[in-house]
């Protein structure tokens, strides 16, 4: 199966299940054409599929209940119940339960991309290198949170550096129109995730992401005690796990298990309803896009801290889970993260290069 039939199938799959946006549908396809690195992003439907082909030995490795569509912007930061910045993985859409590789290999796949079209300067090489070290050493650990208050200066600098104005973040979502037909269980559901003395309430629709383009995703903005807020509403589906796997009869929405299972100072307005997701955008509430970053950076710190974070979510498997991991790690050589990512890098460029052909 190439990239054009698995992509064809696996939308047909999402049809059948839940409504599909078509306009943002074609945005993700026309992103998946510009570069390497978004087309990574929008595909794991592809990437689960070459796992196994690519790297059949590592999908043996031990299984945990892992993130699934990790990369290098998949990150970001929020508020814990005390108000203090916290900065994580940002995206579980994907959840799935995988071997533990596959989240390493990924993220360090993203990182030799993102370094190939100069939105990383560190080599690849070293990515993997620094990705690995932190995973290792926060295994080794029992892992950490990441709140950005009196420790971790280097990432609040990082974090504060690209936090979004709040006058442009606001404005941008102003200017999107309002929807006038919201499913009236939705249109509930993000009024009660709001303060009840709210003003001027209005929904409408972002464009946001890219492997959950095409799902429905409702936005509404308000006005409370002298300011903005906003609560998101975005629909999940189990994993693309599933479709590969055909296993719909286990293939539930784990969003929630593994938030809240994770080492994890957790975002107390994040919650998955069901098939819905609902939580707080805010310019402090975000993705953090490489784009925004300072300009200098430590990128072997930042790809540590990133490999890190990873075994924070790996480890709320609990701890014998952790032992199989580093037992395992201990049995591999030195560069096996190194060489399957180049595999799977090679294996994506060649989708790609497929996809662009397509021209559509």
């Amino acid at each position: 199966m190439d990239i054009i039939e698995s992509t064809q199938k696996y939308e047909t799959w999402l049809e059948q299940r839940i409504p599909i946006i078509q306009e943002d549908l074609a945005a993700k396809h026309k992103a998946m054409r510009e570069a390497a690195f978004p087309f990574l992003r929008a595909t794991f439907y592809r990437w689960v599929q070459l796992w196994r082909e690519v790297c059949p030995e590592l999908a043996a490795a031990p299984a945990v209940l892992s993130i699934g569509d990790l990369h290098v912007e998949n990150l970001g930061t929020w508020r814990d119940h005390e108000g203090r910045l916290v900065w994580g993985i940002n995206d579980f859409d994907e959840a799935f339960n995988a071997a533990y590789t596959n989240d390493l290999v990924r993220l360090a796949s993203s990182a030799i991309l993102a370094s190939q079209e100069m939105v990383l300067a560190i080599k690849p090489v070293e990515a993997c290198i620094a990705i690995l070290d932190g995973y290792h050493k926060a295994l080794e650990k029992h892992g950490l949170p990441f709140v950005l208050a009196e420790e971790h200066e280097h990432l609040r600098a990082w974090a504060t550096g690209q936090m979004r104005d709040p006058v442009h973040f606001w404005q941008k979502l102003d200017e999107l129109p309002s929807l006038k037909d919201v499913p009236p269980e939705i249109e509930a559901l993000l009024h009660n995730a709001l303060p009840e003395d709210v003003l001027n309430a209005r929904i409408v629709h972002r464009l946001a992401g890219l492997g959950s383009l095409g799902r429905q995703r409702y936005t509404i903005i308000a006005e409370w005690c002298g300011g903005k807020i906003a609560r998101e509403a975005k629909r999940l589906l189990a994993s693309a796990w599933t479709w590969e796997n055909k296993t719909e009869q286990t293939g539930g929405i784990y969003y929630q298990k593994i938030i809240d299972q994770a080492i994890r100072n957790p975002d107390p307005f994040t919650k998955q309803y069901n098939d819905w997701l609902v939580r707080r955008i805010a310019p402090d509430c975000y993705r953090i896009e490489l784009a925004d970053l300072p300009k200098v950076r430590d990128e072997t710190r930042l790809l540590f801290v990133m490999g890190w974070e990873t075994a924070n979510v790996h480890l709320g498997n609990g701890p014998q889970a952790a032992d199989q991991i580093l037992a395992d790690l201990s049995r591999r050589p030195d560069d096996w993260l190194w060489k399957s990512s180049q595999a799977m890098v090679k294996a994506t460029l060649k989708d790609w290069e497929d996809w662009k052909k397509l021209g559509r």
